[in-house]
């Protein structure tokens, strides 16, 4: 009912918005052709009206993937084409390359994705920062109400499964960067490939602001998590895809529900993200709107979860804590982290973030007991929140330079 009810509105909203699209860009051109161009942006109403017609129309989530868009990239003093392309497509989620043409070979990193409610593309900004130096690969999953029932379940162990594969697929002496939520299935995939002596196990991996351990510092999205019993969570917050889509019956958690569970935690800063926008729009400093436009387009382009995954993840690494306590399994056979021995490890934290505190990454540490000293790093970011741990100035002029020394370190 949840989905339905949503699906309605937005049918019913969709043509206001497009009528509000229409009336604005009507406005622009009769009045810049009977008043010169510079009519609308110089009259302070007229700039009210469209700028309140825009953000009516930007008031959507989108449920397509938008576009990485990241046509070329400075490698040593040449600009080089970037193209992307689809190295192996799964029914869940699809390996992607960013090939270019260089001269020397680069270190192959799979970027692996949080598959949390929002594309891959979130990590636009974490992609165009390592793609200079290194030969990048990212999990590009799939929106779930687009994967018919045929196709089967998409659970936890499948998660870790998708990313031994694509390792595989890479092949021997790959790295792996894991960005929030699948930090747990990176270091599971890593010691189940480390116990079955796969020549693809990653030299390094990279865990960034995951919640490897949710019982140090919980947050408020920890809090949720063991607040409600399972039962709650099924019946509250997983939905069945209506009519008019390849997953139509699939069971999922709506990628709406989450992007607002996001939203609420936040509200004041998203409705000041907003007012702004509204008077960046009202006074044509549009430079500072395209920046808060196309941070949201991106916010807001969501997708959703099998529902399998999704109370796997809820049961397993918030309510359970199955990784820290050495109980998580995979297809049934307990993990036994101690068989990685050879994968360097860095974790990485942000000193505000929200999302997964402070200790909550660094515990990998811990767990991969068996690694030496020197094959162990870890990081706290000071000044930055969960986003700026992967995203942003700190995170190309602090973090990354870290990322890079401890990916060349584990180069052979």
């Amino acid at each position: 009912m949840i989905y339905a009810a949503y699906q309605a509105q937005a049918d019913l909203l969709d043509p206001l918005r497009s009528a509000a699209r229409v009336s604005r860009r009507m406005m622009n051109t009769a009045w810049g052709a009977g008043w010169g161009a510079g009519f609308v942006h110089q009259n302070a109403l007229l700039r009210n009206i469209t700028a309140a017609l825009e953000m009516f129309e930007r008031v959507s989530l989108s449920h397509s993937r938008p576009a990485f868009g990241i046509g070329t990239v400075e490698v040593g003093n040449r600009e080089v084409e970037v193209i992307e392309e689809v190295v192996a497509r799964l029914p869940f989620g699809s390996l992607l390359h960013f090939r270019k043409d260089v001269d020397q070979p680069q270190p192959r990193i799979l970027v692996v994705a949080p598959l949390s409610g929002h594309f891959a593309t979130l990590l636009h900004g974490t992609v165009k920062t390592l793609l200079p130096e290194n030969d990048v690969y990212i999990t590009d999953w799939h929106n779930a109400r687009d994967v018919p029932l045929s196709e089967g379940a998409f659970g936890f162990d499948d998660y870790v499964e998708h990313v031994i594969r694509f390792l595989e697929i890479i092949g021997p002496g790959a790295h792996a960067l894991a960005v929030c939520q699948p930090c747990v299935q990176v270091l599971a995939a890593t010691a189940v490939m480390a116990q079955e002596d796969n020549p693809a196990t990653p030299h390094s991996i990279t865990l960034m602001a995951g919640p490897v351990d949710t019982r140090i510092n919980p947050t408020k999205v920890n809090e949720l998590a063991t607040s409600k019993s399972m039962d709650w969570f099924e019946k509250n917050l997983i939905s069945t895809v209506p009519p008019g889509f390849p997953g139509v019956g699939r069971r999922v958690y709506p990628g709406f529900v989450q992007v607002g569970a996001f939203m609420a935690m936040n509200m004041d800063r998203h409705i000041k993200a907003h007012v702004e926008l509204f008077e960046n729009l009202a006074m044509g400093e549009h430079a500072k709107a395209d920046t808060a436009k196309n941070f949201y387009d991106e916010y807001f382009a969501v997708l959703d979860l099998a529902a399998e995954f999704y109370l796997e993840t809820i049961r397993k690494v918030f309510q359970e804590h199955d990784l820290p306590r050495g109980e998580l399994t995979y297809r049934g056979e307990k993990i036994d982290f101690r068989a990685i021995r050879r994968t360097a490890l860095l974790t990485v934290e942000g000193e505000r973030d929200d999302i997964c505190a402070v200790g909550q990454t660094v515990a990998a540490q811990d767990i991969c007991s068996s690694l030496r000293p020197h094959l162990r790093r870890h990081h706290m970011q000071a000044g930055v929140g969960h986003y700026g741990v992967f995203s942003g100035r700190r995170w190309q002029g602090q973090v990354y330079p870290l990322v890079r020394n401890h990916i060349l370190a584990a180069e052979d």
